[in-house]
């Protein structure tokens, strides 16, 4: 046992980046909604930093950390900031300012300013992220623009998130998020399903609501006109 009560170790966690490129509360809280609602599984509650490097108007940052707060984000930190009066403002509210060293290793959520008669196409995934070991409790894979490949079994705790689909070639007991970014052409393939959830660009269902003809199955998970679909895999 160490004779010391803490112990300081570096560590490394995933975060979502939100990037402002708005100043006005009201829109940067229903963008944020509206992102949550794509993928709720992923993004409510979750720990985030704000990117405010886009924001050069007068910027009342009590209004705008309110705004964020009341979707159910939690601010762990600010990145980009350059401006000294909008420095001390967040220095008195009590949260640390990140360098950019920092934000190349994040995770970046862009929050833009909804335009009417725009429709956000999400880019298509060109890459493959293949892991073959299993996945433990309390593990949370994030294929980044791309595809999942997991050639092991998942357990029951643990999360997938991928931006494109998802495969999974063994026992499949924790969570599954494929479109994470929003596209919803992405499919999820398992060939043993006892999953705690499924989504798919947001949609999704707990296990009590997979029907009872595909749990312990293979099966391939798929959006048709907005509701998830499932079917035989083989």
């Amino acid at each position: 046992m160490s004779n010391t009560p803490i112990e300081l170790k570096g560590s490394s966690f995933t975060l979502s980046v939100v990037h402002l490129h708005d100043s006005r509360p009201e829109i940067i809280q229903q963008a944020l909604e509206e992102k949550i609602a794509q993928a709720p599984a992923f993004l409510k509650h979750a720990p985030v930093v704000l990117n405010v490097a886009s924001l050069e108007a007068t910027v009342n940052w009590q209004q705008i950390q309110q705004a964020v707060v009341a979707t159910g984000l939690h601010v762990v930190g600010i990145s980009g900031c350059k401006d000294a009066s909008l420095k001390a403002a967040i220095t008195h509210a009590g949260l640390p300012l990140l360098n950019e060293g920092k934000e190349k290793r994040e995770r970046e959520v862009a929050v833009p300013v909804p335009v009417p008669e725009t429709v956000s196409v999400a880019a298509p995934s060109t890459q493959t992220r293949f892991i073959d070991t299993p996945i433990r409790s309390g593990q949370r894979i994030y294929a980044q623009n791309s595809d999942l490949i997991v050639a092991s079994h998942v357990s029951a705790g643990a999360e997938l998130i991928a931006d494109g689909n998802i495969h999974i070639y063994g026992m499949m007991r924790g969570r599954a998020l494929a479109g994470a970014s929003g596209n919803t052409d992405t499919h999820i393939f398992c060939t043993h399903l006892n999953a705690e959830l499924v989504s798919i660009a947001g949609e999704y269902r707990l296990s009590d609501e997979i029907p009872t003809e595909y749990y312990g199955k293979a099966i391939r998970l798929n959006l048709i006109k907005g509701a998830l679909f499932f079917q035989p895999l083989y």
